[in-house]
This record gives C-alpha cells, sequence and structure tokens, in this order.
C-alpha cells in the first residue's frame, strides 16, 4: 500500500485537468456543499473522493472512460437520495477493496468502521451473476440479506451502483447484457420496490426491458413519443379543472401534474390484460399533493364530483399501505375528453416515501439516534427481509432458496383481517393455509379448518381483500400433501414440505428405536447407539449415520433381524482382535475400531483397477456392487474366477477363509480412454409433486452420473418411491452426489440398495 496516497489530503487543481476530471471535481464539491452536516463530516466526502481517485488512476471502464466516473456517479445517485456522509463516502470506494490492494482493514484506519461496513458488504454483493451455479448464486444473495439485515444502507449503496452499470450497459457484450439485465429485474428492481425506492425501481425496470425484450421496448418508446404532445395538452386541462376546484374549496395544492407512467408499466400491463397499446388509457395519470391526509379525502370527493368515478378503479393505499409503505389515493374518472384518467392523491410527505422510500426518512437523520447511524432491517417494515432470513438458516437447496426470494419480493396485493382487526397482506389467490402460515407455523401445522367472514369455507378457497379469516385448529391434526396443490405463498409451500421431512424422520427414527430396544433391552441401549459398533453396523448397512439406520429400521426398509445379526457380526469380530485382559459386551463402549482383515499388496500392475488379482478372471459382486474408496474383499468362486464384494457383505459371511482373497482398488489405476464406473443401485423417497424426478435427474448430470434405470412408484396421499441404477466413479463422487440430491426440498430419504 503507498503510504504517500493515503497521508495525500489534497489535489494540485491545474490547467491540464482533463474534462472529465473536472466534471468529476465539481460534482463531488457540489456533494459537500448541499451538506448541511458538520465540516467533519463534509471532510470525510472530500477525502473519500481522492482516495478514490487516486486508486483508480490508469482504470479504464469498459467504454473507455476513465473508471473513476463510475464511482463519482454513484456517489452523486446515493447524495440525491438524502444519504448522509458515510453513504457518499461508501459511493466513492465501493470499488476499493474489490480492485485495488487495499484492505478492510486499512479502510476502516482512514475512514471509520461504519465506511468499512458499506463497502465491505457492497463488495460482497459484486460478484452476482446468472452464468455461475445455482449454488454460488444463492450463497451470494444469503450474504447480502445478511449484510442488510446488519445495515440496510448496503442495499442502498449496491442499487446505485446497479443503476448506474445498466445505465452504461451499452459497452459489455450482448449475452452479459442480458445476464445482467434479468438479473436485474428479477432481484434488484423488487428490491428497490421493497424498499420504496420508486424512481430506482422504474428506470431499473425500464432499463432492464431494454436489453431483455429491445424490439417491444423500442415499439413502445415510440408509441409513447408519437402521443405525448396530445396526451399532455389533455391532461393540462384536467389539472386546471381540478386545481380551481380545489382553490374554490379552500385546500391549498403544492401541485397538480400530469405522472407518466414508464415504459415496461405499459408493457406489463398490455402483456398481462393481452390488450394493444390504443386501448391502454392509464398511460398517464394526474397527481395531486396536498397538505393533510383530511385534505386527501376532501380532494377524493372533489375529483369525484368533477368527473364521473369508474367502478371498482378505487384503492385507499392510505388506510391500507403497501408493505413498501406507499401511501395514496388512486381512483379511475372519466376525464372531458370522455376517456379514463387515473388520479392519485397524497401528501407531501407520502409523496417523498412514494419517490424515495426509505431514503425519505432515513433513522440516522432522527433526533437522539445513538446507533452511529445504521439502520437495521430488523424493525416492522422489514418482516419480508426477516423471512428471507428465517429461509437463510431452513432451506439448504439453492435452486429452491433462489425462488423463495424471487417470491418474496413481489408485492402482496390481497389484503385480509384477522377476527381482531389486524391487517394481513397475502399473494393474490392465496388461501386460508397461506394465512394460516403467515400467523405462525404451528397454526399452519395444525390447521383443520377456517372461517371467512363468519362462514365455513373449504381450505382451497382463495381470498379476497377484505375478507375476515378465523383458522380453526386442533392438536392432533397434520398437515397434509394435497395443501402442495393449492398454497400460494413460498412461506406456507417451505413450512409444509420442512414438516414431512422433520416428522417423518423423527417418526421413523423413534419407531425404529423402539424396536431395537425391545430387542437389545433397556440395559446400556443409550450407550449402545453411540457405541463404534453400531456406527460401523450402519456403514455396512449402507447408511452414514445411526439415525439413517434407525430411520430405515422404523420405515421397514431393514429388518430388525438383519441389524441384530450385524452388531452381533461386528461385536465378535472386535472382540477377537480385543485383548484378553478386556471384557466386551454387546452395551460396552470400550469396543476398538475394526482392523483390515489382511494386509494388502505393496504394489500393483497400473493397467488394472483392482489390486491383489494379477492375472485372474475377476468381476464386481452385484449383490453390494463396490465402489473405490470402500473397502473390499475378494472370493475365490468355481466358475467366475473372484468375485469382489465389500468388506461386511452378507453374502460373504459364511464363506470358508481359505476363499477369501486380500484385494483394494489401485490408486495408480488409468482407464486410458473414458473414466471406469461402477453400477450403483439408489432409492428415494420423495413429496409426489410434478418435476421432482427431473430436479433429481439434473444434480446428477451436474455430477457427469449416467442414469441406467429409473423406477417411479406412487401411492395414495403417501410420499413416492424413485428407484435408480447410476454409473459411479469413486466413493466420493458418491457422496457429495448424495449430499446434493438430499438437499432437495422434496426429497426426504436416500439410500443406496442392493441389485435385485
Amino acid at each position: 500500500m503507498n503510504t504517500q496516497i493515503l497521508a495525500k489530503t489534497d489535489f494540485d487543481y491545474e490547467c491540464s485537468i482533463p474534462d472529465w476530471l473536472q466534471q468529476c471535481m465539481e460534482v463531488s464539491s457540489s456533494l459537500v456543499k448541499s451538506d448541511t452536516s458538520p465540516s467533519a463530516k463534509n471532510d470525510l466526502i472530500v477525502r473519500a473522493f481522492q482516495f478514490a481517485y487516486q486508486l483508480h488512476q490508469g482504470q479504464y471502464r469498459k467504454s473507455g472512460e476513465p473508471y473513476i466516473n463510475h464511482p463519482i456517479a454513484v456517489a452523486g445517485l446515493l447524495r440525491y437520495l438524502g444519504g448522509d456522509s458515510a453513504m457518499v463516502a461508501a459511493g466513492f470506494l465501493h470499488d476499493i477493496i474489490e480492485d485495488t490492494e487495499v484492505t478492510p482493514e486499512e479502510l476502516e484506519q482512514h475512514f471509520g468502521a461504519e465506511v468499512r461496513h458499506l463497502v465491505e458488504g457492497v463488495t460482497k454483493l459484486s460478484k452476482f451473476n446468472f452464468s455461475n451455479t445455482t449454488e454460488r448464486q444463492a450463497e451470494n444473495f444469503r450474504r447480502m440479506f445478511l449484510a442488510m439485515a446488519k445495515d440496510i444502507r448496503v442495499i442502498v449503496v449496491k442499487l446505485a451502483d446497479r443503476l448506474h452499470n445498466m445505465r452504461t450497459l451499452d459497452f459489455l457484450p450482448e449475452h452479459k447484457q442480458r445476464s445482467i439485465a434479468l438479473e436485474t429485474r428479477e432481484i434488484f428492481a423488487p428490491l428497490a420496490n421493497r424498499l420504496g425506492i420508486g424512481r430506482f425501481k422504474w428506470e431499473l425496470e425500464d432499463l432492464s426491458f431494454k436489453y431483455l425484450e429491445p424490439e417491444a421496448y423500442q415499439n413502445i418508446k415510440e408509441l409513447v413519443s408519437d402521443r405525448r404532445v396530445i396526451r399532455e395538452e389533455k391532461l393540462a386541462e384536467l389539472a386546471q379543472v381540478l386545481r380551481d376546484r380545489l382553490e374554490n374549496a379552500g385546500i391549498k395544492c403544492y401541485e397538480v401534474t400530469g405522472r407518466p407512467k414508464h415504459l415496461y408499466g405499459i408493457y406489463k400491463k398490455m402483456h398481462q390484460r393481452q390488450k394493444q397499446f390504443h386501448e391502454i388509457y392509464d398511460i398517464a395519470a394526474l397527481r395531486v399533493i396536498v397538505e393533510t391526509n383530511e385534505e386527501c379525502y376532501r380532494t377524493l370527493a372533489i375529483v369525484h364530483d368533477a368527473f364521473r368515478p369508474i367502478p371498482g378503479r378505487f384503492k385507499d393505499y392510505i388506510g391500507l399501505p403497501k408493505p413498501n409503505r406507499y401511501q395514496s389515493l388512486h381512483t379511475g374518472v372519466i376525464g372531458n375528453t370522455g376517456r379514463p384518467v387515473e388520479v392519485q392523491i397524497r401528501t407531501v410527505e407520502m409523496h417523498h416515501i412514494a419517490e424515495y422510500g426509505i431514503a425519505a426518512h432515513w433513522k440516522y437523520k432522527e433526533k437522539g439516534n445513538s446507533n452511529g447511524g445504521q439502520v437495521t432491517g430488523m424493525d416492522d417494515k422489514f418482516t419480508w427481509l426477516r423471512q428471507l432470513l428465517e429461509w437463510h438458516s431452513d432451506l439448504k437447496d439453492a435452486k429452491e432458496y433462489l425462488e423463495s426470494v424471487k417470491s418474496n419480493l413481489e408485492f402482496d396485493d390481497v389484503y385480509v383481517f384477522t377476527p381482531e382487526g389486524d391487517v394481513m397482506a397475502l399473494t393474490h389467490g392465496a388461501t386460508p393455509v397461506d394465512f394460516a402460515y403467515r400467523i405462525h407455523s404451528e397454526v399452519g401445522n395444525h390447521c383443520k379448518g377456517a372461517k371467512v367472514n363468519d362462514r365455513i369455507v373449504p381450505l382451497d378457497t382463495p381470498l379476497k381483500n377484505g375478507d375476515i379469516v378465523e383458522i380453526l385448529t386442533q392438536k392432533n391434526i397434520r398437515p397434509s400433501l394435497d395443501w402442495l396443490n393449492f398454497v400460494k405463498t413460498s412461506a406456507a409451500k417451505n413450512r409444509i414440505r420442512q414438516w414431512y421431512k422433520r416428522s417423518h424422520r423423527d417418526e421413523n427414527i423413534a419407531r425404529g428405536r423402539e424396536l431395537l430396544e425391545k430387542e437389545m433391552g433397556k440395559n446400556g441401549f443409550e450407550s449402545l447407539l453411540k457405541s463404534e459398533p453400531m456406527l460401523s453396523v450402519s456403514k455396512r448397512c449402507n447408511y452414514h449415520s445411526v439415525d439413517d439406520l434407525l430411520a430405515a429400521l422404523g420405515y421397514g426398509e431393514i429388518t430388525l433381524n438383519l441389524v441384530v445379526n450385524r452388531l452381533r457380526d461386528v461385536v465378535k469380530s472386535q472382540s477377537q482382535v480385543q485383548p484378553a485382559s478386556q471384557e466386551l459386551t454387546t452395551t460396552s463402549l470400550q469396543v476398538p475400531n475394526l482392523s483390515p482383515p489382511c494386509p494388502l499388496p505393496s504394489s500393483s500392475p497400473s493397467n488394472s483397477p483392482i489390486m491383489g488379482v494379477e492375472g485372474l478372471l475377476y468381476h464386481i459382486a452385484g449383490c453390494c456392487n463396490p465402489i473405490p474408496g470402500e473397502p473390499i474383499i475378494g472370493v475365490v468362486t468355481r466358475t467366475k474366477g473372484i468375485s469382489i464384494h465389500q468388506q461386511g457383505c452378507s453374502n460373504t459371511a459364511t464363506v470358508e477363509g481359505e476363499r477369501l482373497v486380500p484385494v483394494g482398488w489401485n490408486p495408480n489405476y488409468q482407464s486410458g480412454g473414458r473414466p471406469q464406473t461402477y453400477a450403483v443401485n439408489i432409492s428415494i423417497e420423495v413429496l409426489d409433486r410434478v418435476g421432482v424426478l427431473n430436479d433429481i435427474l439434473s444434480r446428477l448430470k451436474d455430477n457427469n452420473i449416467n442414469v441406467c434405470s429409473a423406477q417411479v412408484k406412487t401411492f395414495p396421499d403417501a410420499p413416492a418411491l424413485i428407484e435408480l441404477g447410476i454409473e459411479i466413479c469413486d466413493r466420493e463422487q458418491f457422496e457429495r452426489t448424495c449430499t446434493q440430491v438430499k438437499n432437495i426440498s422434496d426429497v426426504l430419504t436416500l439410500r443406496r440398495i442392493n441389485s435385485k
């Protein structure tokens, strides 16, 4: 790190400074002058600008312009939103850690912990890209929401960064443009909407629209431009009528203006309603800004008196604000030209919130605040963020997590009431089951019925605005798999799936414990479950843990006699290598680890995958299908040479000792062509839903695993069973793939089975 750069406090402004740098310095100067905070905070902005300028020297954007233009633009957007000096400084410095050799510790030393947190938070978000793997993208978003929870300003800085990048996207390759635009439309524009930053949201959507549907974008842009003059003249006439009416009524009117709808909004309305451009009447609207809430409703009465209201087109977002705290009265009327017009009525404060969202009332600007300027995401304005943080721990499957993020960022648009009068916002088409899970997971898990407006209704009934919903619960009621066919919210779907995965496993483990305890006795049973012999039995039965073995026993996948016999065999084999002075029982914890049955040859030929069968005929046993990485043993057969089994295979238990051959996998084996693969059969228990088999096959494809056979068995109101024959290279690949398949939300159990 260059200490001279760190120590530099001002620039040598000379006449030879390029025009772009002169403009940058003017912007920086204007940011400082507009700040009414103490001079020390102004100094923070100046030092941040100088620091960024020095370190970004020699760096250029894809457009060929100096890179410093980008941090300058980001800082300007943050100042436009009313951000304090720490935010503006973070705007200048947001790419420093990623693009230079400056460390977070050095950044904190010169600009403080607050600026470091903002810059470091944005740096973690800077590598999102849809061309990456789903798992990496999901992890990036998980980190993003954790950073937002600590300080919501992190995402505001990121939004400013993304907006300027979208404004300058022309210079990237087309595939990059589409990738970034898609991510912007699916994640960052909805985030801006959730935070209420309408101006960012509209521009992000329009810019994404430009790169994702360029022909439709250009077409609508031309149509809007062609009729702009006529539309503005008509809106001006309506505005003057309203001004005169409001003045006569003694209402102080700050503004009556036309508001054009952004291009993507028009496109969505045309697409959703299947209408042509000339059939969309509210391409522009009148916005009326008054002083108080009372005057909003008085203005509404005047609008309805002056123009004929359109039934069903009135929305009161003052009484029922949107989840992002947007407030306004919306009404549709027939204007003096005979065409429908939308009128929006709000106060000055509501207007600021509609335009700037959270930036209109930063907590760190409120009096008496002692939190150092941080804005957390854990107050009542950010229940959606709390939900995403809960899913951070609940949903391990990356694809499911991303889908949950996208759906939860969409606006809820149905408002219903609890019997106590509390308002609940739900997704359009939501049912009483969605409502129950929104209240609490346990309410949903024990839901047996529902009343809507004091009438008992089916659980799949779509709720409507204004419905009063009461959930009927019963302690012994459990979720039904059928609920997944009609619930709309991701929260409800995830809770139902999680319940089934947890409850079925817990019940099966409990049942398996009970069966084994009856056979072995209560004395020392808990110690037995934690012992090395029990873990060895689990692995010999192809289960990763004792709990997996107990669950299989409880579910009926494995018999009690087999478990008991394997346990006795393990204890017997270990007692043979135990020192004579020690006494061994099935409930003792003094059980040594199993030793290899016999030593392997010290060397082996490089052209055979099996060591110890040099020049001999051999084959892989179909009963246990061993794969590289698993301990194996050879058995001499009468007609097929040596049969290679897993150590502990039940078919080798009664084989005479002289027929056993010490063998092992050759780590130096090279196939010379396509990698050697080995057949493995697996059984997967899943929640029965459309697409689950495709999800499993996709995971196998991602790991370059070939599927030789597949069989699906379904049962009424019960999980389905999928049996697959696959080709595996080694144990590491198999275990990694099993873990990924198990992480799919609808997968309940996965086990390895023997050939039939």
